[in-house]
C-alpha cells in the first residue's frame, strides 16, 4: 500500500534533519514521507538495489525525494552504499551539507540471501551481514561524531528482526540483526552522556523482504504502520527513551526484556563435567527458545492438514 502525501501538516519535527537509508521503498519510503509530513528535511539515501543487494540504480531515492518536494516538503537524495565508512560518512555529509545539521538517522537499508546454515556460502553471509550489520555501523558512527558536538545531541533508529531471536533458514540475516540489537544497547549507554538515544524497531509488514517468507506470519501490518514509531523516537517527546527494542506490527506496539542472568547456582570448588551433568536440570536449568515450541506447533498443524505441508514446515525461516 503506498503513502498518499498531501502538504506539510505535523510539526513533530519540525525543523530536524533526518536521515533514512533505505528510503526509496516499503518501510524506509514510509518513514521519509511521514517524517517529511511531520516537518523534518530528509535525506533520502538508497541504491536502489534489488532484494539480493544486486543492480544498483538511484532512481528510488530520487523518488521519494520528489514525493516530498512536491508536497512542500524538504529532501534530498543519496544514492550511496552504506557498506563502507565512506559512504556513510557521505550520506551523513548530504545533511549537514544541506540542512546544516544531522538529527536523526534511521537505518532500515537490506538485503536477503536465503539458505539452511549448512549450505550457507560465504559470499552470502557476508553480504548480508556487511549490508544489515555494517551497514548501521557506518551512518551511525558518521552522525554521532557529530551528535556529542551539537546542541541537542540526536536520534538513532535502526532495524531489527524478531529473527534475532533465531532463524532456520536465515542464520546470516537473524546474526546480523542480533548484532543490531547489541549495537543499539553499546551506543545507547555509551552516548547516552551526549544527548544520543540508540533505539531498534523489530516491525512485521508487507514489504518485498517479507514476501518471501513461506509461512503464513500470525501479525502482519503495512509499512505506513511502522513509521509513527519511528517518528516518535526521532521527535524530542522520546528524549528519554533510549536503550530499547521495540516490535511494530499493525495496531500493536510491544517491547522487548533486557538481557539478564536469571538463575544461577555454585560449586564447591571447581565444576567438573559430572558435578554439572548431575546438577544443571534441576538448577540453573535452560529457557527454552520460544521458537522451537512454535515450530514444532506449526509442524503438526501443517502435518494435520496435509503431508505436503508437514514436510514444507521443516525449512521455514522465522518471521523476518
Amino acid at each position: 500500500m503506498r503513502m498518499e502525501v498531501g502538504p506539510v501538516m505535523g510539526e513533530f519535527l519540525q525543523g530536524k534533519s533526518v536521515v533514512v537509508t533505505g528510503g526509496g521503498g516499503g518501510i524506509g519510503r514510509a518513514v521519509a514521507l511521514s517524517a517529511a509530513a511531520e516537518g523534518a528535511r530528509v535525506v533520502v539515501a538508497d541504491i536502489g538495489v534489488s532484494i539480493a543487494g544486486e543492480d544498483p540504480r538511484s532512481e528510488v531515492a530520487e523518488a521519494v525525494a520528489g514525493e516530498i518536494v512536491a508536497a512542500g516538503g524538504q529532501a534530498v537524495a543519496m544514492a550511496e552504499s552504506v557498506t563502507t565508512l565512506a559512504g556513510g560518512e557521505r550520506i551523513i555529509a548530504a545533511a549537514v551539507d544541506n540542512f546544516g545539521r544531522v538529527d536523526g538517522v534511521v537505518a532500515v537499508a537490506g538485503i536477503l540471501r536465503e539458505r539452511m546454515f549448512f549450505n550457507l556460502s560465504e559470499e552470502e553471509w557476508d553480504a548480508v551481514v556487511e549490508t544489515h550489520l555494517k551497514g548501521h555501523f557506518t551512518v551511525f558512527r558518521a552522525a554521532t561524531a557529530l551528535m556529542r558536538k551539537q546542541e541537542g545531541g540526536g536520534s538513532l533508529v535502526a532495524f531489527t528482526s524478531g529473527a534475532f531471536a533465531g532463524s532456520v533458514a536465515q542464520a546470516n540475516y537473524a546474526a546480523a540483526k542480533g548484532g543490531i540489537v547489541s549495537l543499539v544497547r553499546s551506543v545507547a549507554a555509551g552516548l547516552y552522556r551526549y544527548g544520543v538515544t540508540a533505539n531498534a524497531v523489530a516491525p512485521v509488514a508487507r514489504t518485498r523482504m517479507s514476501a518471501n517468507v513461506p509461512m503464513d506470519l500470525a501479525e502482519m501490518g503495512d509499512p505506513e504502520d511502522v513509521a509513527p514509531l519511528v517518528v516518535f523516537l526521532l521527535s524530542d517527546r522520546a528524549r528519554h527513551v533510549t536503550g530499547q527494542v521495540y516490535t511494530s506490527v499493525g495496531s500493536k506496539i510491544a517491547v522487548w526484556n533486557q538481557p539478564q542472568e536469571v538463575r544461577s547456582v555454585y560449586a564447591e570448588g571447581r565444576w567438573t563435567p559430572e558435578s554439572i551433568a548431575d546438577r544443571l536440570d534441576t538448577t540453573v536449568g535452560q529457557e527454552r527458545m520460544p521458537l522451537l515450541d512454535h515450530l514444532e506447533n506449526y509442524r503438526k498443524a501443517a502435518e494435520a492438514r496435509s503431508p505436503v505441508e508437514a514436510t514444507r514446515s521443516q525449512s521455514e525461516p522465522a518471521a523476518p
